[in-house]
């Protein structure tokens, strides 16, 4: 494939994305070749890699006689991939903590601090972005390149499970800058065993929120999900 070709095939992956994880494209929404590369303005030979390579991420699915459709994450999928995130984030947590805070870490627990004060001049997405970059900072500052290399091809699929439907009130942005900030203090502390139980609990507490977004929590269940990790 030529050089322009794998770039044309990286833009439309990266904008196809945009578009799923913006609500642009649903679930139930066949995604025609055709269509995507009119709306993007490309061939569809890009598209059609870009598609190619979606489904290898498992972010996209080709299903007989149907089309190709955004993924659908089962109740199962959601609990497998937080799982792994209380694994993989949990140990990243120990080792920040044991490196201690990164600038940028300290700059990101301010301006969370920041939201949390004034909370109601924030949305929904402005705090899951601070999450975000707050758990990316985590990673660097555990210094651990293959920790890294595990998570980066599961990246996307906790996007997904991430960006299932949410309907936070601002009590549950408090819970959500109030659990990052606990993280934050146990690894400013050097408290190992403190950062990485607070992160299974703030991954715990993600999984029943979207479970309970797809109406699958029941009192049993919360239970239940609260003891994972």
């Amino acid at each position: 494939m030529p050089v322009n070709i794998h770039l044309l095939r990286d833009e439309a992956y990266r904008l196809i994305l945009e578009m799923i994880f913006g609500g642009e494209i649903t679930a139930d929404e066949p995604l025609s070749e055709r269509k995507l590369a009119e709306r993007l303005g490309m061939g569809r030979t890009p598209v059609r890699e870009a598609l190619r390579a979606l489904a290898r991420d498992g972010v996209v699915e080709t299903q007989l006689a149907r089309g190709t459709f955004v993924r659908k994450l089962s109740p199962e999928d959601v609990r497998e991939v937080y799982e792994v995130r209380q694994a993989i984030e949990g140990m990243a947590a120990w080792l920040a903590a044991r490196h201690g805070p990164t600038p940028a870490m300290r700059e990101h627990a301010g301006k969370m601090r920041q939201a949390q004060a004034e909370v109601a001049k924030y949305s929904t997405t402005e705090v899951d972005r601070l999450g975000t970059e707050f758990h990316s900072e985590i990673f660097s500052a555990a210094g651990n390149a293959l920790l890294l290399k595990a998570f980066e091809p599961l990246r996307l699929r906790f996007q997904l499970a991430f960006g299932l439907p949410r309907h936070q009130d601002k009590g549950a942005l408090q819970d959500s800058l109030k659990e990052h900030l606990a993280i934050f203090d146990a690894i400013e502390n050097r408290d190992c065993s403190s950062a990485q139980r607070a992160m299974h609990e703030h991954l715990a507490h993600g999984l029943e929120v979207r479970l309970a977004s797809l109406g699958l929590v029941d009192k049993d269940a919360r239970k239940e999900t609260r003891q994972v990790g």
